[in-house]
């Protein structure tokens, strides 16, 4: 089973996190990562109860731990950069492997990572386990702007277009020859996203015309409106 249903974060089931509400579920997470946030970096047991909760939503949800942990790999950069704390901060050192290693860039780095790795866990296990359309209505009824829902809404909906387009450029440039290596290759990069930024404005212009001509007044109208 896939997330061929309306997101490819999403992955169909029908399990009770499933079918929990949706705004129930973000002020959750919110209010799961305020806590996560706010927990002193020395408490390492109580971030082993943040991890237990978390898996047991996943093991609850029945969303395969592989299915997530693929995912995970949006978290890369935070992970280099949590690695590094120890080498380049300042303070006492102390050996470790043979290294010799800040013990504050040790526990930073340490906190960085814990809270980033159990952020990215809980954000993933919504939206694999809600529909995007349901948490545009999740946050319609948690009072969040209407205006700000809707750009949300439609950056969800366009952003798997705009990495199409992205894809048929790729694709373009390698069929003339193209192979990207070297500085040189930096100025057709630069085209390349001049040319992308374009045509995105442009399909978003003739978008917002279609749906001026379909009796759009501001208001997104969902399927329950109807």
């Amino acid at each position: 089973m896939g997330a061929g249903h309306g997101h490819k974060l999403h992955f169909h089931g029908h399990s009770a996190v499933h079918r929990a509400p949706a705004h129930l579920k973000l002020a959750t997470l919110l209010v799961f990562m305020l806590t996560v946030v706010a927990t002193p970096r020395e408490w390492f047991p109580a971030f082993g109860v943040h991890l237990g909760l978390v898996l047991a939503v996943i093991a609850v949800s029945r969303v395969p731990f592989g299915y997530i942990g693929r995912r995970m790999v949006i978290e890369v950069p935070f992970v280099v950069f949590a690695l590094l704390m120890p080498f380049v901060a300042t303070g006492p050192r102390v050996d470790v492997l043979g290294l010799s290693l800040s013990e504050d860039g040790l526990l930073a780095g340490w906190g960085l990572l814990a809270k980033g790795t159990l952020g990215v866990m809980a954000s993933l296990t919504l939206a694999a386990t809600t529909e995007p359309r349901d948490l545009l209505v999740g946050l319609e009824r948690l009072r969040m702007p209407s205006q700000l829902v809707q750009i949300i809404g439609f950056m969800i909906r366009y952003l798997d277009v705009v990495t199409d387009e992205m894809r048929r450029m790729k694709v373009a440039r390698e069929s003339r020859g193209f192979s990207g290596n070297g500085p040189r290759a930096w100025a057709v990069y630069a085209r390349a996203a001049g040319a992308l930024f374009i045509r995105s404005y442009e399909r978003g212009e003739r978008v917002h015309l279609a749906m001026l001509s379909r009796g759009y007044d501001g208001t997104v109208r969902h399927g329950s409106d109807r």
